[in-house]
């Protein structure tokens, strides 16, 4: 059987995780980070997510000339809690889930970083999103750190009093490492504005109120309009950009979706504004298909109605599984991480990649699309929009004052196009793809700030 090994530096801790990643084979991981295939067998390898988020961080690291030590500080978690998170359901039985918040880095700010509830959340997930946080807030230049937080559960088989009981039970076993100044939460996959709301409650309740705590809250406790629709627009703006970087206008472009929730029903409603054709979405329901274009107004008020694309009378009906094959000049994968991987990397026949969602290429499938001149956009400048919005409702409500719709939407603007900017300026001077290039803007600056914190 084939086994990972390492050249001269371990660039790359290539461990064996929880997510079933690629076939076994002998690989070389060079200074440059790069997976170099010696041979392959038949035998089906597990790897975790969270060493596939430090590859791209070595990469930097490398360019960065960054010591052994610097490399083994910013790649390894600063605090890990793992929770047990007991409550009596409907039926007066006792359930007990897990729970997670990881702080990855603080060294430029509070953490900052959602909470999902999702059935295969684990610590080596939530790890790795936390890790993405960090280098995300950095390279859009927020004062935050990086954080995630998850519960391993499927909250649609819950009453509303038992995942209101679940939250509050989370919160209280969080609570110490939680504070509008030290970890800001924020809805993720699983959760929303009302779960936002709760746990404010719950921490005001010990500590006292202050809506700073969490962002992505009802507008009625101090939450932000914006922030709904915020990584969304924010795809929007940044796939623009990257077109008209590369000569070309969005008007006219045929899109993909997979996955309506958030982050990809707002994708798709903004790029249809700009004047894109977007002609085929999917859900965990299932894929809808109209060649000339789908009504996505349209298909917005059906999913309100139904909660799935199925059964959209103005499409034809598609196999999810294949949406990601369809041909096209815009993929975004819009869902959950790691759906691009080797095994379905050369069927991609989209001309740009642009990651709404985290984590959703896997580092051989983003090297083998650069290599054959498919224009990925990186989820940490591509999904940035939403912790932007969640920074601007933070510093309201620590203001306790209120900014102007236009304020918010003219500052994300600019923070994503400096960022795009900073990004390309990175890609040029390295020779790197934007990825590359994206973890360096980011990881040099947590760099510079651990340095100058005396580490």
């Amino acid at each position: 059987m084939g086994q990972w090994f390492l050249t001269v530096v371990t660039v790359c801790t290539l461990t064996e995780g929880s997510l079933p990643y690629q076939k076994s084979r002998n690989t070389v991981v060079t200074m440059k980070g790069t997976l170099m295939n010696t041979d392959t067998t038949d035998t089906v390898k597990k790897r975790s997510v969270f060493d596939a988020v430090n590859c791209q961080f070595f990469k930097a690291a490398d360019l960065l000339n960054m010591s052994v030590s610097h490399r083994k500080l910013l790649s390894t978690p600063w605090r890990e809690l793992k929770v047990s998170i007991p409550f009596i359901d409907d039926k007066g039985e006792l359930q007990v889930y897990t729970g997670y918040r990881v702080q990855h880095s603080g060294a430029r700010g509070p953490y900052k970083g959602g909470v999902r509830f999702h059935p295969e959340v684990d610590l080596d997930e939530v790890r790795a999103l936390a890790a993405v946080m960090t280098w995300k807030t950095s390279l859009v230049d927020l004062p935050f750190g990086g954080a995630k937080g998850g519960v391993a559960v499927d909250p649609s088989l819950l009453t509303e009093r038992e995942l209101y009981a679940l939250t509050s039970r989370f919160m209280e076993n969080v609570k110490h490492v939680i504070g509008p100044y030290r970890d800001i939460m924020a809805p993720d996959l699983g959760t929303n504005s009302k779960i936002m709301g709760w746990m404010m409650d719950v921490w005001g309740r010990i500590h006292g109120y202050t809506p700073a705590i969490v962002t992505g809250k009802p507008i009625s406790l101090g939450g932000i309009p914006e922030r709904l629709d915020a990584t969304g627009l924010g795809v929007a703006i940044i796939t623009k950009e990257v077109l008209e970087k590369h000569g070309e206008k969005i008007e006219g472009k045929t899109v993909v979706i997979q996955g309506f929730g958030n982050v990809g029903s707002f994708v798709a409603l903004h790029l249809e504004a700009m004047g894109a054709k977007i002609f085929a979405i999917s859900d965990k329901s299932g894929a809808v298909i109209n060649s000339k274009g789908i009504d996505v107004k349209k298909l917005v008020s059906h999913v309100n109605n139904t909660k799935k694309v199925a059964g959209f009378s103005e499409a034809d009906v598609g196999v999810a599984e294949e949406l990601l094959h369809l041909p096209c000049d815009i993929l975004v994968p819009a869902a959950l991480g790691h759906v691009i991987t080797e095994q379905n990397m050369k069927k991609i026949r989209a001309r740009y990649v642009i990651e709404g969602a985290n984590i959703p290429t896997t580092p051989e499938a983003d090297e083998y699309l650069t290599q054959n001149k498919v224009i990925v956009v990186p989820d940490i400048l591509a999904n940035s929009g939403g912790v932007i919005a969640s920074y601007f409702e933070w510093a309201q409500n620590i203001q306790m004052h209120g900014w102007e719709h236009k304020v918010v939407e003219e500052g994300l603007t600019r923070i994503l196009k400096t960022s795009f900017q900073q990004v390309c300026e990175a890609s040029k001077k390295h020779n790197v793809s934007y990825r590359v290039a994206a973890y360096l803007v980011g990881v040099e600056r947590v760099y510079h700030a651990q340095l100058a914190r005396g580490f």
